[in-house]
């Protein structure tokens, strides 16, 4: 337990590199209704942790005896310790059945993204498959099935070449950016709820099972004006589908185009 300041008067003098970098981060922020950092200035912040950084320096430290359950849940073994596990000692996170055969102490993880198996006591490593994907300029670290954003999420149910299936989903009183694409076509079906939708110069109501095109370069907007969840089906085709391909022109939440 500490005070904001008190913290930062000791980042200061014993991670100064940490304290200065962040503090150059903070200054350029965008500080509107939300503070906006700049991704290039937090990549610049060194890689630390408090313990390191600054709690095993500080003089200013004092411990509390005290007698309660703790786990930091900083890993999967960690996480295994906390979770059932079936009969052969392995912890199983999926959302389909997974059976193994003469697998034992080990941790599964299966997501849409990708197949994580490894053995206990092991699990720290996966910041290695990390580096590994960095080095592959995979988007798996960046970019995931489902990406969630201050209007609400979208998760992709197929992908391939020349075109991408979205599901998204806007929560009440909540709109993406206005905006346009460069590469792709959009096709717009409302699975629930009820949409206002802005499409160059018109602004319309789509309600369910009802849908629009919008081509690329037209500049468009998607909104829930209810109380309840808007969800729609998103169809993009065109020449590149990244999420990249975005130039956003107004924008509730003061992002940047990525």
């Amino acid at each position: 337990c500490f005070k904001a300041g008190g913290f930062l008067d000791e980042l200061k003098q014993h991670a100064p590199d940490i304290y200065n970098q962040a503090l150059v981060a903070y200054n350029n922020a965008k500080q509107q209704d939300i503070i906006s950092i700049n991704p290039s200035d937090m990549a610049n912040i060194p890689a630390d942790s408090i313990d390191y950084a600054v709690m095993e320096k500080s003089d200013k430290v004092s411990v509390v005896v005290s007698d309660m359950d703790w786990s930091d849940v900083g890993s999967f073994d960690a996480l295994a310790a906390e979770l059932p596990n079936d009969e052969h000692n392995n912890l199983i996170l999926s959302d389909k059945p997974v059976k193994t055969i003469d697998i034992n102490n080990s941790i599964i993880v299966n997501t849409g993204d990708v197949l994580l198996v490894a053995k206990k006591g092991s699990t720290q490593k996966v910041k290695q498959i990390v580096e590994e994907l960095q080095q592959q300029q995979s988007t798996l670290t960046n970019i995931h099935l489902t990406g969630h954003r201050p209007w609400g999420s979208w998760t992709v149910l197929e992908e391939n070449a020349g075109y991408k299936v979205k599901r998204i989903v806007v929560s009440p009183n909540q709109r993406i950016s206005l905006q346009r694409h460069k590469y792709r076509n959009e096709h717009w079906v409302i699975i629930q709820g009820q949409a206002e939708i802005t499409l160059n110069e018109q602004v319309f109501i789509l309600n369910e099972n009802e849908s629009t095109y919008i081509k690329a370069g037209d500049v468009h907007r998607l909104a829930n004006t209810t109380t309840k969840d808007l969800i729609m089906i998103e169809t993009q085709v065109g020449s590149y589908t990244g999420e990249d391909d975005i130039e956003r022109l107004e924008d509730d939440y003061k992002r940047e185009n990525l």
